[in-house]
């Protein structure tokens, strides 16, 4: 099976992280600030789809692999610290009170009709996906470490459903951008690499 984009991008972290153990935990940024960069992104990509002109194309930037490896790079974080559990745990709740953040501020599907566009029918199903809960619970019966894991993953799935939302009700005007409705904040800016062999 192929592996989507994130899960490259994890793969190549974790080896990166293999051969460089002694990095500090700063230099890899927490999940809001992770967010706040996959959010930037997205909205300079609706800006570019809104000013080449969309009419009769299907609104094919919406996506959740970002959100995904921020999530992962959270659980990273979690495993290189000197608690864990505690730490994946707190994840798990920060991840589920984003999401709860970023369902607040979208506004109802339209009213059904006869003739709507596929985005309005999917924004309509992917919102009431991001509305519902686990049919069950999902992480059950596992050892205290891979549960916390596996709760930390569910919350990212919880909080995906929720930004795709999100990126389709910011299509159709049916949301504020993230930064104006307080649940993100422009990200910071990059650093440039030195060149080998400058001076820091």
């Amino acid at each position: 099976m192929a592996k989507t984009g994130a899960a490259i991008r994890a793969s190549a972290l974790l080896l990166g992280l293999a051969g460089a153990a002694q990095a500090e935990e700063e230099a890899l940024p927490d999940l809001a600030s992770c967010m706040d960069i996959e959010i930037a992104r997205f909205e300079r990509e609706l800006r570019a789809f809104e000013g080449a002109g969309h009419a009769g194309r299907m609104f094919d930037i919406a996506r959740t692999d970002g959100v995904e490896y921020c999530g992962t790079l959270g659980i990273v974080r979690c495993d290189r610290s000197d608690d864990p559990l505690a730490c994946q745990r707190a994840l798990a709740g920060q991840q589920d009170a984003l999401r709860e953040a970023v369902l607040s501020g979208l506004r109802l599907p339209p009213a059904l009709s006869g003739d709507e566009a596929f985005e309005v029918q999917l924004y309509r199903r992917v919102w009431a996906l991001s509305q519902g809960r686990s049919a069950g619970p999902d992480c059950a019966g596992a050892t205290p470490r891979f549960a916390h894991w596996c709760e930390a993953r569910e919350a990212n799935s919880r909080l995906r459903n929720a930004v795709l939302a999100w990126q389709l009700a910011r299509y159709l005007g049916l949301s504020a951008p993230a930064i104006e409705a307080g649940w993100a904040r422009p990200p910071s800016p990059v650093r440039p690499q030195p060149r080998p062999g400058s001076e820091q």
